[in-house]
Formats: structure tokens, sequence, C-alpha cells
């Protein structure tokens, strides 16, 4: 990567999103993210449904169980990203080339070398993750071979959403599309090569999924050295700097530690499921696939809201920025409102995409009527989050979520199966009860900071 600092980034790369609409810059940045985010959902959907074509509940069990956990994986390397991608911003907005580069210096270390130590320790305790996830027998070994796989991928799918989240801390939200259409392209083609032609399960899911993601970085570092579409690097950018780093991490590590309690909370009520029997394990598994497909939009806002209030904040535009987060709020919820209506009518259809089995179509049925109407409360709560990071009070998102998580969300499924036997539809409710305390948390928190009327010292720019 050459350049010198005077160069800085090309000019190319940067999107200037502290001027002009609020609203078209908020559907110019989360339009293409959406993209993203709807590409890289059909790598699990794409499993889950070749999968389910080729072979029987047992695989489709295992697919669904370790997906999850890569999942919370992925999720927590992005959350951790975001100290990257808000830190980025703020410095876009701030005009200030020398401390992004810095920042994208760091981050290639930081994040290097923490991709191996956690390939390391994952190998290792491969069987145990399986063991505590509650994983029915049918289903172990072929999840054990599916996570062992997907582990050795972990260095790959950290390049990738590391690359991804400096360009969207520039403004950029178009390039990390393009290059998860190549991975998703290649995952559905692979998963008919491996799945259905080689006839190889759980594990040609899991290689499946670790070479797209190889595909997806080997074409954006292509992309980037030919085009100079990427970051320009000085030798100096790449060494540990205490405040730099220190700086990704204080905003990171709380995010990254929510989003992994949330998606603890999930396999946890992934294993009161399991306990139930295979039937209500294959159908929450199902139903947690199709609400990360519905939760596109809200998703994408949380992120948008990050990316255009940190440049914003980093401008001194205060007010812009919350004007940016009334915005997404009412396109999150306007977007929730509509499809978990829609959702009662069609719950069973739906389901049925993924499995033929009559007992899991009904049971799938019922929990995603309950759960779905967290896309509203869960849209509303992403996007405070996502204005939080951005003032650098990122420990806020944290709170309201952990809170939730443990005074709703997993009491509130452990109390419903417990009581209802024979549905799923309570669990399904009793994860909307969550992010609605969530929501409440947030409104508490927001109206806090504005009465102290300092939003604009939460981030040192």
């Amino acid at each position: 990567m050459k350049g010198g600092r005077e160069g800085g980034f090309p000019e190319q790369m940067e999107k200037n999103l502290t001027s002009g609409s609020v609203l078209k810059n908020i559907v110019y940045f989360s339009l293409p993210y959406l993209l993203s985010y709807f590409l890289q959902t059909l790598y699990g959907l794409a499993d889950l449904f070749i999968i389910g074509q080729f072979e029987g509940v047992e695989s489709t069990t295992a697919v669904s169980l370790g997906g999850q956990v890569m999942h919370m994986l992925t999720v927590m390397i992005v959350g951790l990203a975001m100290g990257t991608t808000v830190s980025v911003g703020q410095a876009i907005g701030a005009n200030d080339r020398k401390r992004a580069s810095g920042t994208v210096g760091n981050t290639v270390t930081l994040f290097a070398g923490l991709s191996i130590a956690v390939t390391v320790l994952l190998l290792i305790l491969v069987k145990p993750i399986v063991s505590v996830i509650s994983t029915p027998e049918e289903a172990v070994s072929g999840t054990v071979a599916y996570l062992t796989i997907c582990f050795a991928g972990i260095p790959f799918i950290t390049a990738y959403n590391i690359i991804s989240s400096v360009f969207r801390g520039l403004g950029d939200s178009k390039s990390p599309m393009y290059f998860i259409a190549v991975a998703c392209g290649a995952n559905i083609g692979l998963d008919y090569l491996l799945i259905g032609s080689f006839h190889m399960g759980a594990s040609g899911a899991a290689l499946g999924t670790v070479l797209a993601q190889t595909i997806s970085v080997a074409a954006s570092l292509a992309v980037i050295l030919k085009k100079k579409m990427g970051i320009s690097l000085m030798g100096q950018d790449l060494k540990p700097q205490k405040e730099i780093t220190g700086k990704i991490l204080k905003i990171g590590i709380p995010v990254a530690c929510q989003d992994g309690l949330i998606q603890v909370a999930f396999i946890i009520i992934t294993i009161i499921a399991n306990k139930r029997g295979l039937n209500d394990a294959a159908a929450v598994g199902i139903v947690e696939k199709v609400i990360g497909f519905l939760f596109l939009v809200p998703s994408s806002m949380l992120s948008t809201v990050s990316v255009l209030c940190a440049q914003n904040i980093g401008a001194g535009k205060n007010q812009r920025a919350i004007q940016t987060l009334k915005y997404a709020i009412l396109i999150a919820a306007g977007f929730g409102i509509a499809v978990s209506v829609l959702i009662q009518f069609t719950s069973q259809p739906v389901v049925g995409m993924f499995t033929s089995d009559k007992a899991v179509i009904v049971l799938g049925g019922q929990y995603i009527r309950g759960y779905i109407w967290d896309c509203i409360f869960a849209g509303i709560h992403f996007c405070f989050s996502g204005y939080f990071c951005a003032c650098g009070r990122s420990e806020l998102s944290f709170l309201h979520n952990i809170t939730a998580i443990v005074l709703m969300r997993i009491p509130g499924v452990y109390v419903t199966s417990k009581l209802f036997a024979h549905t799923l539809f309570p669990m399904g409710l009793a994860t909307a009860g969550g992010s609605l305390v969530s929501v409440l948390i947030c409104l508490a928190a927001f109206a806090w900071l504005q009465r102290r009327g300092k939003q604009g010292d939460f981030v040192k720019v």
C-alpha cells in the first residue's frame, strides 16, 4: 500500500456526510449497507436451505447450531471493529488524515494478532463448546465438524470485516457490498458442489463458507492494490499507539461484549429449546436464520447512525447527529411494524421454505409469530446504540442490552418454556419483551444526555 502522509486517502474513497440532506445521506449510506447485510445473511440461509434439500434434520440442526456460534463470533468481531469505524469517521469529519491513517494501521496490527489467538483457542475448545450448547446427540458429530472448519477460517472472517469497517468509516458503504457479493455467489455455488454433489453434509457447508470468505478477502485486496482504492499507510501507522488503540478498544469492547452477550442469550434460548427435543431445536434454529434476514433494515440503521453521527460529531455538528438518529428510528420502526403484521399471516409458509417436516413447520410458525415483534423494538434500540457509539459512549449501549438480557430475555424465555410446553409462541414474545426493556432504557439514557447538554464532550476529536 503506497502513498505519503500528505496524500492520505484517495479522494474518491471519502464521502462527506456532514452536509446536505440528512435523509438523503441516510438513504445513500444505508442502501448499500442493507444490501451487504442481505448478501451476508444469504450465507446462513443458503447453508440451511441447501442442506435441508439434501440432508436430514440432524445435519440441518448441526448447521443451525454451528451457525449460531459462528454468528456470535462474527458479530463480536464486527462490534470490536466499531471502534475503528467510529474513530475513522470522526477523523474524516474533523479532516484529520494523520489520525485516520494511524487508526487504520493500529487496527491492522491489533486484529491480526487477535484473530490468530482466537483461532487457536477455539480449535482447542471446539468439543466443549458443542457440549455446552446442549447439542442433540444426533447432531453432535456434524456440529463438531462444522465448527472445526469454521474456526480455522476466523482470520479470513476477521480480515473481511476489518476492511469493511474502514471503508464504512470513510463513508464508503458500496465497496464492502461488492466484496460480500463475490463471497455470497461463491458460497452458494460451493454449497451445491460440496453438499449436493459431494454429499459432505455439515462439513461441506462449513468449507463452502470459509472458502467463500477467503475468495472475498482476496478479491478486496486485489481491487485495493490495483485501483488504489484502499488505505495509504506508512510503516509508523502499524506501530501500536496507546492513545489510538485505546480509543478503538474503548468504543469497540463494550459493543463487542454487548453483541456477544446478546448471542449468548440466544444460544441459551437455543439450549432451552434443545432440551424440549429435536423438532423444537430445529424450529428455533430455522427461525433464528429467518429473523436474521428480517433484521437487515434495523441492523443497517445501527451502522448507518454510527457512521453518519460519528462524522457529524467529528465536525462539531451535534444537532445534525440527533436529527440523523430521529430519521433512522422512524425508518426502522416503520419497517418493523410492517413486517411484524405480515408475518402473522405467512409464518408457516416462511418456515416451510427451509424444511418439509410438518411438526417443525408448526413449531417454527408459533415461535416466529411471537418473536417477530422484536423487529420493531430492536430497530429502535439499534439506532440508539449507533448514536451512543458515535458519541463515544458505547457503554450505554452495553448497559441497556445486558440489563434487558438479565431482567427479561433469558428469564422470560425460561419461564414461558416451562409454562407452555406445547407451543413456542410465548417464548417468541419473551424475546421481544427483552428489546422493549432496552428501548425504555435507551429513552431514559438519551433524555439524561440531553439534560446534561454535553453531547459534544463525549468524544475527543
